[in-house]
C-alpha cells in the first residue's frame, strides 16, 4: 500500500514521518529469522526495519557519524531477549523503542537501556512501526533523565514507562536544544553492575539458554541479568544457545576447520600468511600456518589484531598480536594490547604498551590442560568495540 506522507505530516506536523521501503521489508526479514521464538522474531524484525529507516535519516539531517550501537553483528544478541536499538551520535546515545500498536499511550523502555552503565542512553524515542501502511511515525523523545524523574518503573516486566503527554513530539527540538543548550544534562550515572564469575556466567546460560525460558530477563534479579547482558561474548554465548547452537568462538576450532560464519560477521577471518611476509614482519608462526586475524580501528587508524600458536598448536602458547593494516606504519606511542580472563581480570604479563613507536606488540599466554576463556582490548578502545570471549 502507498501511504502518502505529506498528508500524514500535515494532519500531525509535529511528528517525524518515514516511509517504509517495500523492497526492503523482503529482504530485513530474511535477516530477522534466527531467533528462539516466533515474538522473538518478529520483535527483531520491528528492530532492524526501524534502525534502517531511520540511521539514513538521521546521517544526511543531522549527524553523519550516526551508527547503531554496538554493532550490527551483536544486535541479534540484544533482540534475542530485549526490545531497542542504539543508536550512537556526536558523543550521545539514543535508543529507538518501536511498537507496533495503534494507539500508543506511553512509551516503555526497557530496564537494561536505562540501567546498565554501558547501554544507558541520553534519549529515548517512541516509535509506531505501521507495516500495512509501509510507515514509521515518531511519536516523541524523552532524555534518560526525565524519564527516571517523570516516569514510573513497573516492576513486574522491568521498564520504565512514561505518558505520551510527557514526550517531546517534535524531534527538531532535540537537535535545536543540543546547539543552544549543549551543557544539558541528559543522563544521569548509573550503578555499576557486579562483577559474575565465569562459573556463575556459565551456570546462568545454561539455565536461561534454553529456549523454553520464554522470558529470560525476568527469571534472576536484575543486577545479575544486567552483569551477564553487560558482558558481550557471555551476552553472544546465551544467544547461541538459545538458537541450539554449538560454542562459535573456539580458536583451536578455527585453526582446523576455518573461522565459523557467525564470527565472521563479527570481522574474524583466518589467513595463511606467506613466508616472505611473515619475516619481513617478525612473525613466529611457521611457514604457511593458519593466521587468525580481525580487523580493527583505533582512533582513526586501521590495526590487525592476529592469533596464532606459537609453535605446535597443542603445546597451547598463543600469540595475540597487534600491528597496523599498512606493512612500514607504526603503532603510536601510548597504545596498549590487553588480555583479560573470561571474567575480566587481569594476570601476570597480560599487557603489551608501545613505549616508543614500533611495528607490532603482542602478548604471549601459555595456557594448562583445559580450555580458558580470553578477552581482548585495546586502550584506546577500538571502535564499536564490545568483549568478545576466544576459548583456546
Amino acid at each position: 500500500m502507498t501511504i502518502d506522507l505529506e498528508t500524514l505530516s500535515l494532519n500531525n506536523p509535529t511528528n517525524l514521518w518515514l516511509e517504509i521501503p517495500e523492497s526492503q521489508q523482503t529482504k530485513i526479514w530474511e535477516q530477522s529469522q534466527a531467533f528462539s521464538t516466533d515474538n522473538r522474531r518478529w520483535m527483531a524484525y520491528l528492530n532492524r526495519l526501524s534502525s534502517q529507516v531511520f540511521l539514513p535519516w538521521i546521517k544526511e539531517e543531522h549527524a553523519g557519524d550516526a551508527k547503531v550501537f554496538p554493532n550490527w553483528a551483536t544486535l541479534p544478541s540484544i533482540w534475542e531477549v530485549t526490545n531497542g536499538t542504539g543508536i550512537s551520535f556526536n558523543g550521545k546515545k539514543l535508543v529507538l523503542i518501536p511498537s507496533e500498536a495503534l494507539d500508543i499511550s506511553e512509551i516503555r523502555v526497557p530496564q537494561e537501556w536505562v540501567d546498565i552503565p554501558n547501554w544507558s542512553a541520553d534519549y529515548y524515542l517512541a516509535l509506531q512501526v505501521n507495516i500495512e501502511e509501509n510507515y514509521i511515525r515518531i511519536l516523541g523523545y524523552t532524555s534518560q533523565v526525565n524519564l527516571k524523574e517523570m516516569g514510573t518503573y513497573d516492576a513486574s516486566d522491568r521498564t520504565y514507562c512514561l505518558d505520551k503527554e510527557h514526550l517531546i513530539s517534535n524531534l527538531s527540538i532535540l537537535w535545536i536544544a543540543r546547539q543552544v543548550c549543549s551543557e544539558e544534562v541528559t543522563k544521569n550515572a548509573t550503578v555499576p553492575m557486579p562483577e559474575l564469575s565465569a562459573t556463575q556466567a556459565e551456570n546462568l546460560i545454561n539455565r536461561l539458554g534454553n529456549p523454553q525460558v520464554i522470558n529470560p530477563r525476568l527469571e534472576i534479579p536484575f543486577t545479575m541479568w544486567g552483569a551477564l547482558l553487560e558482558h558481550g561474548g557471555w551476552r553472544v554465548r546465551l544467544y547461541e544457545q538459545r538458537q541450539g547452537m554449538q560454542r562459535q568462538w573456539s580458536i583451536r576450532q578455527w585453526m582446523q576447520t576455518g573461522v565459523s560464519e557467525f564470527a565472521q560477521q563479527f570481522g574474524w577471518e583466518s589467513v595463511d600468511l606467506q613466508p616472505g611476509l611473515e619475516g619481513a614482519r617478525g612473525s613466529t608462526t611457521p611457514s604457511g600456518a593458519t593466521t587468525l586475524i580481525r580487523k580493527i580501528t583505533i582512533s582513526g587508524d586501521e590495526y590487525d589484531l592476529l592469533v596464532h600458536p606459537k609453535g605446535r598448536i597443542q603445546d597451547r602458547i598463543w600469540r595475540f598480536e597487534l600491528r597496523r593494516a599498512t606493512v612500514g606504519e607504526m603503532i603510536p606511542v601510548g597504545v596498549k594490547l590487553i588480555l583479560l580472563t573470561e571474567d575480566l581480570q587481569p594476570f601476570d604479563g597480560n599487557q603489551a604498551q608501545a613505549r616508543t613507536p614500533v611495528e607490532r606488540i603482542y602478548v604471549d599466554v601459555a595456557l594448562g590442560e583445559d580450555e580458558e576463556g580470553l578477552v581482548w582490548k585495546t586502550e584506546p578502545t577500538a571502535d564499536d568495540f564490545e568483549y568478545e570471549t576466544l576459548y583456546l
